[in-house]
């Protein structure tokens, strides 16, 4: 057992040697200029002698930008026609044909056209990396997975296409692209972004400064977490230190459990650890007697769950805090995270016990307790 496990590491670093290397600009919003600095670093690694080759980049006909595609080497796009119109994707496989030492690719969150060889982009390029070509993207913090709700809470929109954070997680570098709100609003104006036709509309809704403020503040933070995930798995501490692992516990009812998902998932990424998603499925809500709609929203939540890098846990139990505890004790769990408890009068008093009963026994195996809100 100890020497297969021993093959499959050394295989598993050598896979990651001849994987790709990953650098990912994040910002706050469209308009930062994520797209100007990525062909400006195409120049700088063509004049000193990279193979670099553009792979898809979208200008949205802003000049300054459309101005540095002059002498970079573009990689001809993929026709396909849809619904009757000729539209354009990366070509992914004259990528991997090509295999040039880096490629620039755009707009990672982006939904390809039906036919395509992957649903997203951001699957694109984990093929292209797996393949041994290096890759420079970019996105928008509202596009990470685990920030949708926040997201939605801040401008009111919400995001439908979003990339897991487990891909912003294999990074080798993440650079944060940041403009102050009025910087950004004076870009708006000045027609740098969007044609004039939707400039008042944009200054209306997502480009008020108190949502940029507060998208600003997430995409700093998100950077920040990327940054300390690298210093704990690259640099070496004298001090031990006390490794977290989560354990997300829900339930049938849909909003508390996505809910939970994700806020357990932003404090996975921000201590890089392990985590998991726990449901205990009751005598009540068995395969048999369970509505079909929430058996429905489980499915979607384990889903949800897997793609920001969970493992899932179902089991079958009377005593929901029995399982959660045995659970604790085999997977040497610090943090159990649950949602806030929506009761009436009647069920708190009925929950007291088991609630006490959890908690007695948290704290005593210095576990610590997250109730999300």
């Amino acid at each position: 057992m100890d020497e297969r496990k021993s093959a499959e590491h050394f295989l598993d670093l050598i896979q990651k040697s001849r994987r790709g290397k990953f650098k990912l600009y994040i910002g706050m919003s469209a308009g930062v200029g994520k797209t100007y600095r990525m062909l400006q670093e195409a120049h700088t690694l063509l004049r000193n002698g990279i193979d670099v080759k553009i792979g898809y980049i979208e200008t949205h006909k802003r000049p300054e930008t459309h101005a540095l595609l002059d002498g970079l080497p573009i990689i001809p796009r993929r026709k396909l026609f849809y619904k009757g119109k000729e539209l354009e994707e990366l070509d992914l496989q004259a990528i991997i044909n090509l295999r040039p030492e880096v490629v620039i690719v755009d707009e990672l969150a982006h939904t390809n056209i039906e036919g395509s060889n992957n649903e997203k982009r951001w699957q694109d390029v984990l093929d292209i990396l797996d393949a041994g070509i290096n890759v420079i993207s970019a996105v928008n913090i509202q596009h990470i997975e685990s920030l949708n709700e926040e997201v939605r809470e801040i401008t009111g929109i919400d995001v439908q296409e979003r990339i897991p954070d487990s891909v912003v997680a294999q990074a080798d570098e993440v650079v944060n692209i940041d403009l102050t709100a009025e910087d950004l609003i004076d870009r708006l104006k000045a027609g740098k972004i969007y044609e004039s036709s939707k400039i008042t509309a944009a200054l209306n809704n997502f480009f008020k400064s108190e949502h940029i403020l507060q998208l600003r503040e997430l995409a700093l933070k998100e950077v920040a977490s990327q940054v300390q995930r690298k210093v704990e798995t690259e640099v070496v501490f004298t001090r031990s230190v006390k490794k977290e692992r989560f354990l997300a516990c829900i339930s049938s009812n849909e909003k508390t459990a996505k809910n939970v998902i994700r806020k357990t998932a932003r404090l996975a990424n921000y201590y890089n650890s392990k985590w998991y998603v726990m449901y205990v499925q009751i005598p009540k809500e068995s395969s048999d007697k369970i509505a079909l709609d929430k058996q429905r929203h489980l499915i979607n939540n384990f889903k949800l769950a897997t793609e920001l890098g969970a493992e899932i846990i179902k089991v079958k139990a009377k005593n929901t805090t029995k399982a959660i505890i045995k659970e604790c004790e085999d997977r040497k769990i610090t943090t159990v995270c649950i949602g806030k408890p929506h009761l009436n009068l009647a069920k708190i008093i009925l929950a007291t016990d088991t609630f006490n009963a959890l908690l007695n026994k948290l704290s005593q195996e210095n576990i610590d307790l997250v109730i999300l809100s």
